[in-house]
């Protein structure tokens, strides 16, 4: 649990910092849908799921994968999600007659009305993808910044961002924006960190030690306090990739991260 502790803290300093990125290049972002499958027509839904991804969906950079959501309110659902890409990208998104047809009579019509989609975009600056990796396992952290106190949280995502590189360069994860925040369900920044072994999970990093190895004695109580001002809660969510149900296979460039 120590890991999960001091890990969970960084999430939202680093996310917000791209908010300040200035580039006339186009950013890229993560079509995020939750679906919930009707519990008598999971098999169904899963044979018609898979079906699409493998017809419409299997390559960049439309391409999608999976992953069963393993705690939290959302246990039980699947994480469909598609990207990195442009927003300009989305206006060529496959949406023909035959696909639309194949997504209502094969997927839609077994699952409920409980759905949830969201846009992210991926902070390259902040995330850090050292070498190429096969997705997995993902710990999602989602958090909710307090309104107008964007410059408090860039305040800390200065020094956190500075531990990370130097302190866990072999560290896997990326960060991310919401597009199209809410300000009720409290899912404004994320750090999705990358794994194979849940044994990870039970981890020390020691961040603590390093964040005052950096900053001085005592420096984090102060992190907190400023943190405590600028966040309101967080959620967090473990991944477990499906690759039978995918589009797209578990392998991931790091160059295509930078």
């Amino acid at each position: 649990m120590k890991k999960l502790v001091y890990w969970l803290f960084l999430i939202p300093l680093m996310v917000i910092a791209q908010n300040s990125e200035q580039s006339s290049q186009p950013y890229a972002v993560f079509e995020n849908a939750i679906l919930t499958p009707q519990p008598d027509k999971v098999q169904q839904f899963e044979q018609g799921l898979a079906a699409h991804n493998k017809n419409f969906h299997a390559s960049e950079p439309y391409g999608a994968r999976v992953y069963h959501i393993s705690n939290g309110p959302n246990v039980g659902k699947y994480m469909w999600t598609m990207g990195p890409l442009p927003w300009g990208a989305m206006d060529e998104r496959p949406d023909d007659k035959a696909h639309d047809d194949d997504w209502i009579n094969n997927v839609v019509k077994y699952m409920t009305a409980d759905s949830d989609q969201s846009y992210w975009k991926f902070n390259n600056q902040l995330s850090n993808f050292p070498k190429d990796f096969k997705v997995n396992k993902l710990l999602v952290d989602m958090y909710d910044v307090k309104r107008f106190k964007d410059e408090g949280v860039m305040t800390a995502v200065e020094k956190v961002a500075k531990v990370m590189k130097e302190k866990f360069p072999d560290m896997t994860y990326g960060i991310y924006t919401n597009e199209m925040p809410s300000t009720k369900d409290g899912r404004d920044l994320s750090m999705v960190f990358f794994f194979d072994d849940m044994a990870w999970l039970g981890e020390d990093p020691k961040f603590v030690q390093a964040y005052e190895e950096m900053y001085g004695q005592d420096s984090w109580k102060d992190f907190m306090k400023e943190w405590g001002e600028t966040t309101d809660g967080k959620q967090s969510e473990l991944w477990i990739f499906d690759p039978e149900l995918s589009g797209l296979g578990a392998d991931v460039k790091a160059m295509e991260r930078q």
